[in-house]
């Protein structure tokens, strides 16, 4: 692991800004060591730009994609070992889930937030909002790799299973050991509550929306507190961010998870790049979740043969998507529903609030009498489906599988069938192994 940050230490310091698409209005500024706002900004930029897309990824290890032997051998190669969750023996040429990125990020958040008092040439505002997204980097960077290489917190004990290492600072000499899942999100909590002493910036403009903002610290804390199961928190998180936030995208000009949609709040992750498009077809049974009426059935999907659907959710740069009204509205709904304080009534008001905007007019009366009628159990499902439904392929949908049912999962390829069992270890990945080979406590 010194390696490792001693590389980050040189090709960040000594950081040049690589050619990166327009959406992040990214130039090459040549070698420095930041100092003014304006390089650390660009500095931060930079880190910005190497977020993984792995919870596009993801998409591959859920019930989204199928593939098949008419996919080209390039792509199998890449993704099939995922799909399989074959984790003991994949291929040399099967893609990799990031590790080293998430820390390089995280090295230059750490740079500059404790650089934030020797920052010249910026006033209090720009120097607060840089360093206050700084911590919401660290925040979310931590977010990520504990829910890919950490056991979910509402499935084990927070307390004492390990996960992932921390990492506040930019000594390159400590050797990093393993913090429990329950260290991680405390942390991960910390760094928002930080952030929001700071961020100052409500909005961004059109090409820089994927930097965090004011309403992202509590659609982040809305997201943290449900993965936690603590209810109300995530219920008051979420309730804070409609109150600034609650348009939803009537499908009229874009995608909900197009960054120039009204429901962006951040615009930072691609999840279904082209690349992840083209490997994987639509999962028939998935798509069969949307039933008639459902608006989404044609929006979302396009179906090129009978056994050939393509997800539309993605496939260039403009669907970038990190956090988005949509996703908060569903956040409230399940957790004034696990909430003994809030309770099912309000859960079916803000689904139903929701659901409005998604089907045809007959189709949602329908379903209003449907929902209305439910109990506990069946509403539950029904808030699961529907975040299925609206967040398919966005890289939620394995992350909540993760989290809630751990469903046993089946995929056949050329006749053999492939199993997730019910909680099975698989729905963590392993640190990879190359990063354990730099840093032995990794191991344990």
């Amino acid at each position: 692991m010194n390696r490792l940050f001693k590389y980050i230490l040189s090709a960040t310091l000594a950081f040049t800004l690589i050619s990166c698409d327009d959406f992040l209005d990214i130039q090459p500024t040549g070698k420095v060591i930041p100092q003014t706002a304006t390089e650390f900004r660009e500095f931060v930029t930079n880190a910005y730009s190497i977020v993984p897309s792995d919870r596009g990824k993801s998409t591959f290890r859920s019930d989204e994609f199928i593939m098949d032997a008419a996919l080209s051998k390039e792509d199998l190669n890449s993704y099939k070992d995922i799909w399989t969750w074959n984790d003991d023996s994949p291929s040399e040429s099967t893609s990799s889930f990031d590790w080293r990125s998430y820390y390089q990020i995280m090295f230059s958040a750490n740079y500059t937030i404790d650089s934030k008092d020797k920052i010249t040439n910026g006033t209090p505002a720009v120097i607060n909002q840089l360093v206050g997204e700084c911590y919401m980097l660290r925040a979310y960077m931590h977010f990520l790799l504990v829910n890919l290489y950490g056991e979910p917190y509402t499935a084990c004990d927070p307390a004492t299973t390990k996960a992932i290492p921390l990492k506040m600072n930019t000594d390159v000499d400590k050797v990093l050991s393993r913090n429990t899942v329950g260290d991680v999100y405390e942390q991960i909590l910390r760094d928002i509550d930080e952030a929001e002493k700071l961020i100052n910036v409500e909005s961004w403009e059109t090409g820089l929306t994927y930097r965090f903002n004011t309403v992202s610290v509590d659609a982040l804390r809305s997201r943290v507190y449900l993965y936690m199961g603590r209810w109300k928190e995530a219920y008051n998180a979420s309730k804070k961010v409609l109150e600034k936030r609650s348009e939803l995208e009537d499908f009229s000009k874009y995608l909900p998870n197009d960054f120039r949609s009204v429901e962006s709040i951040v615009s930072l992750e691609r999840n279904l790049t082209a690349q992840f498009q083209k490997a994987g077809k639509v999962n028939k049974t998935f798509y069969n979740l949307y039933a008639s009426g459902d608006l989404r059935r044609s929006k979302y999907y396009k179906l090129l043969t009978a056994s050939n659907i393509q997800a539309l959710k993605g496939g260039d740069d403009n669907y970038r998507c990190t956090f988005r009204t949509g996703e908060i509205y569903l956040n409230a709904a399940e957790a004034a529903l696990e909430s003994d304080e809030i309770g099912i009534a309000e859960a079916k008001t803000i689904l139903l609030s929701f659901m409005k905007t998604r089907y045809n007019a007959s189709s949602f009366t329908a379903k209003e009498a449907l929902i209305n009628n439910m109990a506990i159990d069946d509403l539950r499902a029904e808030l699961y489906n529907e975040r299925a439904r609206e967040l398919a392929f966005e890289g939620h949908r394995w992350f909540d599988l993760r989290r809630t049912t751990r469903q046993e999962l089946q995929k056949i390829y050329s006749g053999e069938t492939f199993i997730l069992q019910q909680n099975d270890k698989r729905y963590t990945l392993r640190i990879p192994s190359e990063a354990v080979a730099a840093n032995p406590e990794l191991a344990n």
